[in-house]
């Protein structure tokens, strides 16, 4: 029934993909996957920074009620992000302390929460990965509507069932499940030239020859 259905998910990225990407910067993930894909600026790490990394369990519900939420975190298995698309509503919060403290003895990988939260002092002094669009003390309501393991999409960024989630201190992104591979390659191909850049830079070997060749490109005058 739209609107009312929990489902079990049918596939999520692979464990061993998973560790590989723990060693790059978002930042370059997104650059490879044409820097068109981002969970919007407002979605911000309200924790103390730390890596969230882990497949998708994704909960689509109606602003300000966390029913569905409660109900995800019971189905969740180690490692996961739960992925909230709330309407980006910040009237009521979604997840405070006591939900917190309950998915961390499920050793997720984090959570995304669409929407609000609320005791945020205890958020920001501890490592568990929340992401979230906003602040509100007032509380959530516990009647539904929701679902659960189906496609949703946060400022454009689609998240599906099983998908991999990244988020660190530049933001939130999204990667589909069936062009991981190819995408961390290429990601790792780009930390790699950008670690060696910065080497050249220390060492006063950084050619800056592009800058005025992309200038004389949109033919932009320069005096000599």
């Amino acid at each position: 029934m739209l609107g009312l259905q929990v489902l079990n998910r049918k596939r999520l990225v692979d464990t061993n993909l998973i560790a590989r990407f723990r060693s790059l910067p978002v930042a370059n993930v997104s650059d490879v996957m044409a820097r068109m894909t981002a969970g919007g600026s407002r979605l911000r790490p309200m924790h103390d920074g730390s890596l969230l990394i882990g497949p998708a369990i994704t909960v689509k519900t109606r602003p300000g009620d966390n029913l569905f939420v409660h109900k995800a975190l019971d189905m969740v298995q180690p490692g996961d992000v739960v992925v909230v698309d709330a309407g980006g509503d910040l009237t009521n919060s979604i997840i405070g302390e006591m939900m917190l403290a309950y998915a961390a003895t499920k050793k997720l990988g984090g959570i995304v929460i669409n929407g609000a939260v609320r005791d945020v002092g205890s958020i920001r002094r501890g490592s568990f990965p929340v992401f979230a669009a906003g602040v509100t003390h007032r509380g959530p309501y516990k009647d539904g509507p929701g679902e659960i393991n189906v496609p949703i999409a946060i400022d454009g960024m689609v998240v599906e069932p099983g998908d991999l989630m990244l988020g660190d201190d530049d933001g939130l992104l999204c990667v589909p499940i069936a062009s991981a591979a190819a995408i961390y390659e290429k990601a790792a191909a780009k930390h790699a030239a950008e670690e060696a850049q910065i080497v050249a830079i220390a060492e006063g070997r950084y050619d800056r020859a592009w800058v005025d060749l992309a200038l004389q490109r949109i033919g932009c005058p320069l005096e000599s």
